[in-house]
């Protein structure tokens, strides 16, 4: 974390501690995911044991037998209750040959990403557009900024699979093209066509493969 000192005219501002998350007041905050009360976070459990800190949920590769041929399995506060306030959260990417983590955002944390096995082309683009991108392999890391829309796929005929480490609790995730064609209510199809100067039929068209398979 980063303290930040800007001085304007003699006048010093003090901009606080760079961080994703608050930090905690005490030494656990188990979160009450039952708790209706709406806060920045979750509210503390008043009781908690060894099960609020532990999680298998890595251990197996997930099943990648969908349209991208990817899954992601998290390890969040929603599922750890003891990371609530801690800034720390995991995810596990698992590929199929040659599957697709489609472009996406974490609004609230910069990525770190470590490939397990296998070989993945990663990449993200920069607020001005500039594309960043390279491939990496077993046991090799890349760095997403906060924010940025990225993506990462297999680039061979063989599973992979990374874990992406977050500083943040519950990072978020918004996939582009789901945002964008799979709202709720929808976005007007005519603002769509517009933007991406293509017809309105494509849009519904773009829209009817995205929705959620009842």
């Amino acid at each position: 974390m980063v303290a930040t000192v800007v001085t304007v005219m003699s006048f010093t501002i003090f901009l606080g501690v760079v961080s994703a998350d608050p930090d905690m007041l005490q030494d656990v905050c188990v979160a009450d995911l039952a708790s209706k009360a709406i806060v920045n976070g979750f509210p503390c459990k008043a009781t908690f044991n060894e099960t609020d800190f532990f999680f298998d949920g890595l251990a197996k590769p997930g099943l990648t037998n969908n349209t991208l041929g990817s899954l992601v399995t998290m390890a969040n506060v929603q599922k750890i209750p003891g990371l609530n306030t801690l800034g720390v959260s995991l995810h596990r990417v698992d590929y199929a040959p040659f599957g697709l983590t489609p472009p996406h955002t974490h609004p609230r944390a910069t990525e770190i990403l470590f490939v397990l096995y296998g070989e993945l082309h990663i990449g993200f683009i920069t607020t001005a557009n500039i594309f960043v991108a390279k491939t990496i392999k077993a046991g090799e890391i890349f760095v997403f900024p906060r924010g940025l829309v990225h993506f990462q796929k297999n680039v061979q005929n063989a599973p992979a699979a990374a874990i992406a480490a977050f500083n943040s609790q519950l990072a978020g995730t918004q996939i582009i093209t789901t945002a964008l064609f799979g709202a709720k209510p929808t976005v007007p199809d005519d603002v769509l066509a517009k933007a991406f100067q293509i017809d309105v039929d494509e849009v519904k068209m773009i829209k009817a493969k995205l929705a959620p398979k009842s």
